[in-house]
């Protein structure tokens, strides 16, 4: 079998070997046109799609465009059956009217939602009816044995409210701490994300779970945390799958005030937490109350996915991804917008997809089989492609990589990309040599404490054991041709202010020159991979490359 080592990129003629050096041109050097991306997001992000949420009018729309859009280009459906689509179903609910409070003693604190507290549930039920029941602080709410780290220490949270911190123990660690690097440092592990607290908090039978916000930590604001209004989505699940009855956050200071009335520094209480022998930490006579209407319904969304067929190699796939969901209509902004557009997020990454299936059906067919797949759901957690992971339509042990693209900045042409999960596998050489021949350089992500790795689709993969590479212009700000990292930091605080908000519109005004860029990389990554025997593997130490070297025998 060949390795990366064994093998020198060899896939760049002229055309594309050089960068943008000054961004004087309009064009990238590859295949990919910034007009036909902008073109694609216009039309994505127009109010006729309606914010593009699954189980919507604004779903329908969007499907009967991709699947056009592919037929348009001449490629082959590469869906279930023979179609152009994968069912995607799913549960959707929306937290209605009703009552949020603590009580202590004779006095109620009462909680608004979106204000002092936001809080969901992907429970098909009527109502949440929850009566008074015990706060437990539980720390980070981490069960790591691998690192010999248990912060529940045995408790039992049955019909208790778990009360978490976001993030690792280590995130917050100073030098000199046990703690510190014993998770990720400053980079997330899994065992951060609030999916993991949510899970963790079902596995141990609490009713609740909240989560304490607090910006470094999350990765956000408390605006992001409010942007689906009540709503959430999950895939349908057994009616006996483990699944916290209420779950959200509580808002910094409305957590601080609460802590205090039981008698509790949280602030203390941080720095316990990062601890190996912190134990769970009852907010003494502190009881929660919550009597919520819940409006329900089970909608069947669908993944897009297009093919070409491979000459030689058939059986093996190449993944290439974006999600075509975004967070639909909302509350009206200040200008009376309710449209949740999407535009950057992720209108350009479909917008890539598209152009890199229409480079490559203008290119001689590769030999092995590439896949476009645009997934459903990402915006509630991942939910179209976890389906495709959990129901593979091709074999994962034969799918040579997955690239995914989520967010890509819209300032112009850059002397870097800026890599998500820099170090975990082979597919690392391969971009760094790709933009080696652009004139380009890979810059780590800088904020790796949002947990990016986690947070988009091709996690679904990777859990599975898939080599993959994620471009995500909120990794950090880019080195711009025009103001350098200045510029691109500048660009990025500015995405973020809009970040699942009515404001992440198409502008006229964007240059995506540098986008551009970045899917010419994943254009040179397809011919590389799809023409070559090539099977890119986890490096040594990622937490993934067990489960890949697992299937090693399915791969010659």
């Amino acid at each position: 079998m060949e390795t990366i080592a064994m093998r020198k990129l060899s896939f760049l003629a002229a055309p594309l070997a050089l960068a943008l050096a000054s961004g004087a041109s309009a064009r990238s050097a590859g295949p990919v046109d910034p007009a036909q991306l902008s073109a694609t997001v216009k039309t994505l992000a127009g109010d006729d799609f309606q914010g593009r949420a699954p189980g919507t009018p604004g779903e329908t729309k969007t499907v009967d465009y991709l699947i056009g859009r592919f037929k348009a280009l001449g490629l082959e459906p590469g869906g279930a059956g023979g179609s152009w689509t994968q069912p995607v179903p799913l549960v959707r609910t929306k937290i209605g009217a009703g009552t949020i409070a603590a009580h202590m003693g004779g006095a109620v604190i009462g909680y608004t939602q979106g204000k002092d507290i936001y809080v969901n549930t992907v429970r098909p039920a009527d109502r949440i009816a929850i009566a008074d029941a015990p706060m437990v602080f539980v720390g980070y709410g981490v069960t790591a044995p691998e690192r010999q780290w248990d912060d529940f220490k045995g408790i039992d949270l049955h019909g208790k409210i778990a009360v978490f911190l976001i993030n690792d123990p280590d995130f917050a660690a100073q030098a000199g701490e046990p703690v510190a690097n014993t998770f990720g440092g400053r980079r997330e592990t899994y065992y951060g994300r609030w999916t993991y607290k949510y899970e963790e908090a079902a596995r141990r039978g609490a009713i609740g779970a909240l989560i304490v916000h607090d910006s470094p930590g999350a990765g956000y604001g408390w605006s992001t945390v409010t942007a689906p209004g009540g709503e959430n989505y999950d895939i349908v699940r057994a009616a006996d799958a483990p699944r916290v009855a209420l779950q959200g956050w509580i808002e910094g200071e409305a957590a601080k005030a609460l802590f205090a009335r039981a008698g509790l520094d949280i602030e203390a209480l941080r720095v316990s937490a990062r601890r190996a022998d912190f134990r769970p930490v009852p907010l003494k006579g502190v009881t929660f109350f919550a009597d919520l209407a819940v409006a329900h319904d089970q909608v069947e969304s669908r993944n897009v996915i297009a093919k070409l067929t491979g000459t030689t190699h058939p059986d093996e796939t190449i993944m290439f991804g974006a999600h075509w969901d975004a967070y639909g209509i909302g509350a009206p902004d200040a200008a009376g917008r309710v449209v949740r557009a999407g535009a950057a997020d992720d209108g350009i990454g479909v917008a890539g997809v598209l152009e890199l299936a229409r480079a490559f059906k203008a290119a001689p067919r590769t030999e092995r089989t590439l896949l476009f797949a645009l997934w459903s759901g990402e915006e509630r957690n991942l939910l179209g492609s976890e389906t495709y992971g959990a129901h593979p339509l091709y074999p994962l042990e034969k799918t040579v990589a997955n690239l995914t693209m989520d967010v890509l900045q819209t300032a112009g042409a850059a002397h870097d990309v800026v890599l998500v999960g820099n170090g975990q596998s082979d597919l690392d050489d391969l971009l760094a040599s790709a933009a080696a021949k652009q004139g380009r350089t890979i810059t780590p992500e800088a904020l790796p404490e949002r947990g990016l790795f986690f947070r988009a689709d091709h996690f679904s993969v990777v859990r599975r054991g898939v080599p993959s590479l994620l471009l995500m212009g909120m990794s950090g700000g880019h080195d711009l041709v025009q103001g350098g990292r200045a510029a691109g930091d500048e660009w990025l605080a500015d995405y973020m202010k809009c970040y699942h908000q009515t404001c992440d519109l198409w502008s006229p005004k964007w240059d995506l020159r540098g986008a551009a860029q970045d899917v010419d990389l994943f254009y040179a990554l397809g011919l590389e991979l799809g023409n070559g025997r090539v099977w890119p593997n986890w490096k040594s130490g990622s937490e993934f490359k067990a489960l890949r070297d697992k299937s090693m025998s399915e791969r010659k």
